[in-house]
């Protein structure tokens, strides 16, 4: 485990922070090494290392199975409900 021997402070909007919480206790992990994380994850990961994160995400999307109807049932809902800047 590495020693952690650098503090910073951060302030957070109180929604930002009750939702890292959250993830946290989710997760069963402090707010710091989600932090932590994210900056290694968003500053110091390789283009390889970015690519196999998109790559898992998008294969969690995948197994969600959603019920999706067929694009053009999509479509017509989407911007009769103005989704879209047409």
């Amino acid at each position: 485990m590495t020693t952690l021997t650098k503090r910073v402070q951060v302030l957070f909007p109180e929604e930002l922070w009750l939702r890292l919480v959250r993830k946290a206790d989710a997760q069963q992990r402090s707010v710091g090494s989600l932090i932590r994380e994210a900056v290694e994850q968003v500053y110091f990961a390789t283009p390889d290392e970015q690519r196999a994160d998109r790559r898992r995400m998008v294969a969690e999307l995948i197994s969600m199975d959603l019920p999706v109807a067929d694009w053009q049932q999509m479509e017509s809902e989407s911007t009769a409900r103005g989704c879209w800047d047409e």
